[in-house]
């Protein structure tokens, strides 16, 4: 009962300000970082190498490195975190009934959506795409089974969300030691380099287990109360460690994955803590409450992203040329928000013309936008808003 009771007063505090609005702002920061991982760059994989050490190169490698990247393991965290307290009150049924609107059927349909675009303008147009030959390839493309989809590859991550969702009621119920293990477990398992093709990035499932004992023991709120700058410092020190090895090691990192990986991993924690940090301080200010503002855009953003690059990428591409040209880094830079603009005039449109597919392809998040929405609507995804 003391232990109930403890629990329930960590829940009620976390669900408060600032770490609420925090959680909205870190969405909005992690989705779009990650947009610069899939930045359009109009070369191919030889080309990119061979460019990689000119300033183009170098701002585009450091964005994706200590950017784009570090953002998947906060989310990861927030997933964990948002969905413990209804992993832990409902039913393992109920709750994967759920999850399976929320977070497998948008994905499915982006998936589908990519298929029906992309691969089709690489099929009867010009864009050089990957497109599915056999209806094996297509059904894996749809569902992610074995491997991301290669046009979308991002969204291989609610993939792996969707797994740990469905263990979330058994997870939550579990002591701290056994969950303490399993996150010993699944970082050896990270560390490895082993494939298991029960999760495609086992590294989602660790901070996903980090962000249920967080929300258990209230630490999300306490590292409010830890100075910004040491909060800072850890990541700062491993950034510049991994530049540093990244231009004097390279040949060896590729040679060590493992050992990469062990590096790696510390890296982002340090990444996810110094974002969810950075979060808390932004609350109060202009550029916190412009990023709550969009926020009910994150979802799609994330899932939608990688549709804009392909389509949308090389038109623009062709005012401010690829990467090496005079033009393209501030393109580069501008990216996210462009992507960002664009979810939003597509979220608009779909409030206004198809409301059922609006909430289906936000993952619920847009159902407060719809007309006549009710308390009973659908309940949003993980990384698209709070439980």
């Amino acid at each position: 009962m003391l232990r109930q009771a403890q629990h329930e007063r960590n829940v009620e505090a976390a669900a408060g300000p600032p770490v609420g609005q925090a959680i909205g702002i870190a969405r909005v920061l992690c989705i779009l970082g990650i947009v610069y991982v899939h930045a359009w760059t109009g070369r191919d994989g030889d080309t990119l190498l061979a460019l990689s050490q000119s300033s183009g190169g170098i701002v585009r490698w450091t964005l994706i490195e200590l950017v784009g990247r570090s953002a998947v393991p906060l989310l990861g965290a927030i997933s964990g975190w948002l969905a413990a307290p209804s992993a832990e009150r409902r039913g393992a049924r109920g709750f994967a009934r759920t999850k399976t609107r929320t977070v497998l059927a948008p994905m499915i349909a982006w998936n589908g959506i990519a298929l029906a675009l992309v691969s089709s303008a690489a099929t009867w147009g010009h864009l050089r795409a990957p497109v599915p030959h056999r209806a094996a390839e297509l059904v894996e493309w749809l569902t992610c089974a074995t491997e991301p989809n290669p046009i979308n590859v991002q969204i291989g991550f609610l993939r792996d969300l969707y797994l740990c969702l469905l263990v979330a009621p058994w997870l939550a119920r579990r002591s701290d030691r056994t969950l303490g293990l399993l996150l010993l477990a699944v970082t050896a398992w990270t560390v490895s380099g082993e494939t298991l093709t029960v999760l495609l990035r086992p590294q989602i499932a660790l901070f996903f287990l980090a962000g249920l004992l967080a929300r258990r023991h209230g630490l999300a709120e306490q590292v409010a109360g830890w100075r910004l700058l040491p909060t800072l410092l850890p990541y700062v020190l491993l950034a510049a460690v991994k530049i540093l090895l990244s231009v004097e090691a390279a040949r060896w990192l590729l040679d060590h994955v493992a050992a990469a990986d062990a590096f790696d991993l510390p890296l982002r924690v340090a990444a996810a803590v110094a974002m969810w940090r950075i979060a808390l301080a932004l609350v109060p200010t202009a550029l916190g409450r412009a990023a709550l503002g969009v926020e009910r855009y994150a979802f799609l953003l994330f899932c939608a992203h990688l549709c804009f690059i392909w389509l949308l990428g090389p038109v623009i591409g062709l005012a401010t040329g690829p990467l090496g040209s005079s033009g393209y880094l501030p393109y580069l830079l501008v990216q996210p928000l462009l992507a960002l603009g664009a979810t939003m005039l597509l979220g608009r449109l779909l409030i206004a013309t198809a409301p059922r597919l609006a909430n289906l392809l936000s993952g619920g998040r847009l159902a407060r936008d719809l007309p006549h929405a009710s308390s009973s609507a659908m309940e949003p995804a993980p990384i698209g808003s709070l439980e």
